[in-house]
């Protein structure tokens, strides 16, 4: 019954929309305009640094949280990262914004810097260099989170964790179809660019 209510209740942090939240207080409708997506990088299009860093930040916290309460109620490595799973999934799926929500690209770092600090460490880097040097967030994504698997074997072993790194990779890429798409077609907006 505790492990119910807390994957619940982090499907339910996980459903926060902290960038449509932010927007909104900015007078702004996030879902109408830029790419529509209610991340970071479209709150950077449509409004700013500023609100792009609290998006980002507020959605990055609600992995911490996920998987934290997974440690502290249940413990065990396979129920934080049931936690972190979810939480995911509520960003993605939002309850609150009928299920259409976000690509989980930001909450899934917040869920490796608990689950697997050096694994996030180094996927986040890997993402750092791609955008750096392609401009393209949703090319970082795909690439960083292509690579998590691999790197979480070298971390952690083959174990949970490793099954896990799995199913958040299948979830990032899902969220990322379109991107793709418009990645082929050389058609995918760079960081910061209008579309």
């Amino acid at each position: 019954m505790k492990s119910a209510i807390i994957l619940v209740l982090s499907y339910l942090i996980g459903s926060i929309p902290f960038g449509v939240v932010i927007a909104r207080l900015k007078g702004v409708d996030l879902r109408r305009v830029g790419s529509g997506n209610i991340g970071a990088t479209n709150v950077l299009r449509a409004m700013g640094r500023l609100p792009a860093f609290l998006a980002l930040l507020g959605d990055f916290a609600k992995g911490i949280a996920a998987v934290f309460l997974g440690r502290v109620f249940l413990g065990d490595g396979l129920w934080q990262g049931g936690a972190g799973i979810m939480a995911i999934i509520g960003h993605n799926y939002p309850v609150f914004l009928r299920f259409k929500g976000g690509k989980g690209v930001a909450t899934g770092f917040g869920v490796l810097s608990i689950y697997s600090p050096l694994s996030a460490l180094i996927t986040v880097t890997i993402w750092i260099i791609t955008a750096v040097f392609t401009r393209y967030s949703s090319l970082a994504s795909l690439l960083s989170y292509l690579s998590l698997p691999f790197t979480m074997a070298i971390v952690e072993g083959r174990g949970v964790r490793f099954l896990f790194s799995i199913a958040i990779t299948i979830m990032i890429i899902w969220k990322h179809r379109e991107n793709i798409k418009r990645l082929v077609n050389h058609m995918e907006p760079k960081i910061g660019e209008k579309t």
